[in-house]
This record gives structure tokens, sequence and C-alpha cells, in this order.
């Protein structure tokens, strides 16, 4: 059962400058995202998944063969796990509450929960001049996330993962960002019902570079990238599922 205190931290978390945080304002986007919440809606009503991963485009990749995605390793390694993909290209933490609140949790009761999200919260605007969130409003975003998971889904254990690195060199604005939300939402877990994980050492060369055969665009996962995911991963999402 989870602990009254933390639960209360989770909440209270969610609910700073929950005005002026647009990562924590629920919100759908357009025609085509809404399609695509829609089908995963239709999946959750199904029933029968007990491994579901949620992010963006990062876990949106698991179904992509093109470009050396990750469907070969997912067929592999997860969809025997009876595992269901729910990652949308693009999406920010406030998009993932927003389809979280709207039907993608109702008729499934995953055993355990896969979530990585909060690199597209980072960086500008399309203006070029407007921040999209701070790395603390991001963590609020995450941790209301958790908090919907743990309200509406109590019986699944979750793996909170790193955001995974972006920009080839360790000073690049954004890797600077995505470092400081790690910080932020390592200490969102509790170590029973949500597990934080930190992979991205296995993505990583010497003097923390991003390799271009790991991320081509120093952002998404190749293959090999999905490779080295699913392997990271393997052990403590069985741990999870016992």
């Amino acid at each position: 059962m989870l602990r009254p205190l933390f639960l209360s931290s989770l909440a209270f978390l969610a609910a700073v400058s929950a005005l002026a945080n647009t990562a924590l304002k629920p919100e759908p986007r357009d025609p085509n995202w809404v399609k695509r919440h829609d089908g995963f809606v239709q999946i959750a009503k199904q029933g029968g998944v007990d491994v579901l991963f949620v992010g963006d485009s990062i876990t949106d990749g698991w179904r992509r063969l093109e470009r050396g995605g990750g469907k070969a390793t997912w067929d592999r390694e997860f969809a025997p796990l009876k595992s269901a993909n729910f990652g949308i290209s693009g999406d920010r933490t406030q998009h993932v509450l927003w389809r979280l609140e709207n039907g993608e949790l109702d008729g499934i009761k995953p055993k355990a929960i896969v979530l990585m999200i909060g690199t597209n919260n980072t960086g500008m605007e399309r203006d070029g001049t407007t921040p999209r969130n701070t790395p603390a409003e991001t963590v609020a975003g995450v941790a209301a996330i958790l908090q919907k998971f743990r309200t509406s889904q109590p019986q699944a254990k979750i793996l909170l993962l790193a955001v995974f690195p972006r920009g080839e060199q360790p000073d690049h604005p954004q890797r600077l960002q995505v470092n400081a939300i790690n910080g932020g939402i390592a200490k969102l877990a509790d170590g029973k019902a949500i597990r934080f994980l930190d992979i991205n050492a296995s993505f990583l060369a010497a003097g923390g570079v991003l390799p271009k055969e790991i991320m081509p665009d120093f952002l998404h996962p190749a293959e090999k990238g999905y490779e080295l995911w699913a392997a990271a991963i393997k052990e403590p999402l069985a741990a999870l599922l016992k």
C-alpha cells in the first residue's frame, strides 16, 4: 500500500504553480493526435495488458521498422510480455496527463508501467524565444503523471526511466536541462511502487559524447539504441513483474 506521506508529496508537487505551469495542465493536441489517442483507448478497453509503456517519440519508436527503429527488439523482448505501447511523438507531460484522464487507463490492469517523458518540455517553442518549461516545472508534470498512475492503477509497479541524453556533447543546453530533470524525478521514486532507473550511461561514449550510431539525430535511438534500452531494463522489469 502506498504510504500516505509519499502520495501527499506527489500531490503537493503536482499542485506547485498549477496555474502558471503548463507542464501540469492536461492538454490535447491536433486531430491526428486525438485519433491516435482514441486507438489507445480502444486497446485499453480490450484489456489483456500486463506491461504498459508510456511516453513520447522515443517510446513511440518501439513500433518503428524504418530508419532502424525498435520494432524487431520490441517483438522479441516485450511483445511476449503482453506489452502495449502508448507513446506518441512530440508529447509533453501535459499531453500524457490529458491522455490518461481521457480513457487510456480504462479497462486495463497492468502489472508494470514503464514511463519516460519530459524531453519535449525542454528547449524553446517554435518562436525560438519562449521557453517551454523549466526543469522544476517538468518534474512537477512527471509527479502528476505518477500520481495518476498510483490512484488509477494502484496494483502496477512503475519503472520511471531517466529522460535519455540529447545533444552530441555533454554541455548541450537541452542535455543540461535533461540532467536537471533527472535529478528531480529521481526523488519521486520510493524504491517500491515506483523505481527510478537511469540507463543513460549505456548510450554514452567517453567524455559523455552521444554517438551517432546510438542516436543519429542525438535524440532518437537507432536500432542499436533500442537494443541497449531493452537490455538495460530487462532484469529490472522482470523483477517488477514477479
